[in-house]
């Protein structure tokens, strides 16, 4: 018996730019009267994944920055973030390859810029930004780093690919097609379901996991039921036990109906 999903928001249940659909909205709410705790697994940073919790009247933890960060009502349970040193190094990576990068430390987000880039992320996330020198700011808590290139995704399908060598030591990961995200490799998806599942006290077919893009291999591979999306890359499909429908066809209802709750309409 599933106890738990943990889920993706971004092209899981959320189409991008829209609003959730009814059918999502009703079987969340279904799923949390019947006692199934269902857990938001994002990179969006903490404040912007908080908005959509509390948008769907979940109470559970949320993980947020791809794990790096998982919060029970403004308690944190679980936290990694990168180091000054690696923040660093990334940012003279970033400057080298002329790529914007925002910075988020203690779930602040900074940019060295008011720039397109920025402006058009903060407004689609709903989150403010500070612009500061990076190096004016004191790196205590990044959460995480994210490289963005709205004009080229094959630049970031480059960056995915060759990365992992240059900083073998980080959690490097294509979350869009024009996002790319440097982590602490204990700050993964997999790593944050793993913390809830021993918080909980879960078997792993206890556990159902959803998701549609590259960041979501490492949500899935920590659950007992691997969905993925019918709109999911082609790199998460093949790790997933399942194919649902796409998000646009509210493919988590139709996963919930299969592997939850059969009698959920």
């Amino acid at each position: 018996m599933i106890k738990m999903i943990a889920t993706d928001i971004d092209g899981t249940i959320l189409i991008p730019e829209c609003e959730f659909s009814k059918g999502v909205k009703d079987c969340i709410h279904a799923l949390k009267g019947n006692g199934i705790k269902v857990v938001l697994v994002t990179g969006r940073m903490h404040k912007a994944a908080l908005q959509i919790a509390k948008e769907l009247d979940l109470d559970t933890p949320v993980v947020s920055y791809q794990g790096g960060l998982v919060c029970e009502n403004g308690k944190i349970l679980y936290e990694e973030y990168l180091s000054e040193s690696q923040a660093n190094k990334i940012i003279d990576w970033a400057k080298t390859e002329k790529i914007h990068i925002n910075l988020y430390n203690n779930d602040i987000l900074y940019s060295e810029s008011d720039d397109y880039e920025i402006e058009r992320y903060s407004k689609r996330q709903n989150v403010d930004f500070t612009v500061r020198l990076f190096e004016k700011i004191e790196k205590t808590k990044v959460n995480k780093i994210l490289a963005i290139d709205y004009n080229d995704a094959n630049r970031i399908d480059k960056y995915e690919k060759e990365l992992p060598k240059i900083f073998p030591e980080l959690y490097i990961v294509k979350s869009t097609a024009n996002f790319l995200e440097f982590s602490n490799p204990k700050a993964s998806k997999y790593h944050a379901v793993k913390f809830l599942q021993r918080y909980w006290n879960l078997k792993d077919d206890e556990i159902l996991t959803i998701g549609d893009h590259n960041n979501d291999i490492e949500l899935l591979k920590a659950g007992g039921i691997k969905v993925a999306m019918g709109n999911a890359t082609e790199d998460l499909k093949a790790v997933a036990d399942y194919l649902t429908d796409t998000v646009q066809n509210d493919g988590f209802v139709k996963a919930v109906e299969k592997f939850v709750m059969p009698s959920f309409v």
